[in-house]
């Protein structure tokens, strides 16, 4: 799932390489051939907080220096597991965690972090450091911000329909007939950009089988995608789109240029499913709708099932991991590094101030000094309280079976499969 516009760094969508260089020295071929610890990092969303963690670091330790190259987003999950698989990775490698994390894991590609980076991950909210575990072991820990998916609406239209947010689905249903009587769209939907219809397959099947029914499709067991929880949340997609609920144009809207948001903003549609990072780009678009009209929710459950309602979907932050490939040193300098910089006092305060919220404990105060404590608060709020936070799936899974997800998920967004062919098809991707 990824973000639209400038919280795109974020996902693991695509990566094209570089742009400039931070520090002095750093060479251009990957980590473990160069000398002294090196960095991959990503331009755009949390770059500025990178930058000063690194700088700060590098002038402490001039002996030490950690030199980090610059990617835009569109080139480097490729680039990034080649250099894994090649051994000449960096040696801190950034990334997702999910399936991709556990491939680098089970090749003995990255380091067991247990017990060396204490000082950071006792901070750390736990629904969040645990997408760093895989196996036995500790293999990353978070770097910057959380991001969990948002039930948006816009209290104007949703007030003009007689409506109030829905807590359940049985309300968004009521909802949408509301509002389309209102000759608005329900619900606006980016599905051009097709990863936004993976918030509903999530989180409908965490409200109705619990974090347990998708565990089976990652452990690979037979029939899984077919389980009686993924059917009837595929059914209620159907359902949805069946009503109007996303309106007749939704396959034409796109996420990345801020589509689905102007339609939230511009009193064309009532709510929308969509990352917290749509926030900033909000704020700036539309300042007065934030201010005045802009309202936030959680999703709603669903009568009789077995999630919890604190259960959430997203992308809990991205991670650092450790190149098995450097050279003992170089680890040494990387470990040092994520337990003196990373969440320290400095590094929150600069994600604070880029309207991000950190996943780190006992933030409360903090937040409620900023400009945006509301939103900031709510968000941090679903991520301290949630007890499961399910990475985005197209993350989660390997590669090829998040691309056969997008595609089918696609197709019965656009009725062109039954929830049970959207099953069997997947089931042939375990």
């Amino acid at each position: 799932m990824g973000p639209s516009r400038a919280g795109r760094t974020l996902t693991a969508a695509s990566l094209a390489l570089v742009v400039t260089t931070a520090t002095g020295c750093g060479g251009f071929g990957g980590g473990s051939s160069s000398d002294g610890a090196t960095a991959w990092a990503l331009t755009g969303g949390s770059e500025e907080a990178f930058r000063a963690s690194f700088n700060s670091w590098n002038e402490a330790n001039p002996d030490r220096e950690i030199n980090v190259e610059w990617f835009a987003n569109d080139a480097y999950k490729e680039k990034i597991r080649t250099a894994v698989g090649a051994g000449n990775a960096p040696t801190l490698v950034f990334n997702w965690s999910g399936g991709t994390l556990a491939d680098y894991t089970e090749a003995d590609q990255v380091v067991d972090l247990s017990g060396q980076v204490d000082g950071l991950t006792e901070n750390v909210l736990p629904s969040v450091a645990a997408n760093g575990e895989t196996g036995d072991g500790l293999y990353a820990v978070p770097n910057n911000q959380t991001q969990p998916i948002v039930l948006y609406y816009n209290k104007k239209v949703l007030a003009d329909a007689g409506v109030e947010p829905p807590e359940t689905l049985d309300d968004m249903t009521d909802a949408v007939e509301a509002l389309k009587g209102e000759g608005v769209v329900p619900i606006a939907l980016a599905g051009q950009s097709v990863w936004p219809e993976l918030m509903w397959i999530q989180y409908l099947t965490d409200r109705i089988g619990g974090p347990e029914t998708f565990q089976r499709i990652l452990d690979g067991e037979e029939g899984a995608w077919s389980d009686p929880a993924v059917m009837e949340a595929a059914t209620a997609i159907a359902d949805l789109v069946e009503a109007g609920a996303f309106g007749d144009s939704f396959g034409s809207v796109d996420a990345d240029s801020g589509a689905d948001t102007a339609l939230l903003h511009t009193g064309k549609a009532g709510m929308l499913l969509q990352g917290s990072w749509v926030y900033p780009n909000m704020a700036e678009d539309a300042p007065e709708f934030v201010g005045d009209d802009l309202g936030h929710t959680t999703f709603p459950v669903v009568d009789g099932g077995s999630g919890s309602p604190s259960n959430i979907v997203g992308n809990p932050a991205n991670f650092w991991s450790v190149s098995a490939d450097a050279s003992e040193e170089e680890q040494q300098t990387a470990i040092d590094y994520l337990n003196d910089q990373v969440y320290n006092e400095e590094n929150v305060q600069s994600l604070l101030d880029l309207g991000s919220v950190p996943p780190v404990s006992g933030l409360e105060d903090e937040i409620a000094a900023q400009d945006d404590s509301e939103h900031l608060d709510f968000t941090y709020g679903m991520v301290r309280d949630a007890e499961h936070f399910q990475l985005s799936w197209d993350q989660a899974l390997p590669p090829d079976q998040a691309q056969e997800l997008l595609s089918n998920l696609s197709r019965l967004f656009l009725g062109e499969i039954t929830p049970e062919e959207f099953g069997a098809t997947m089931d042939q991707t375990l």
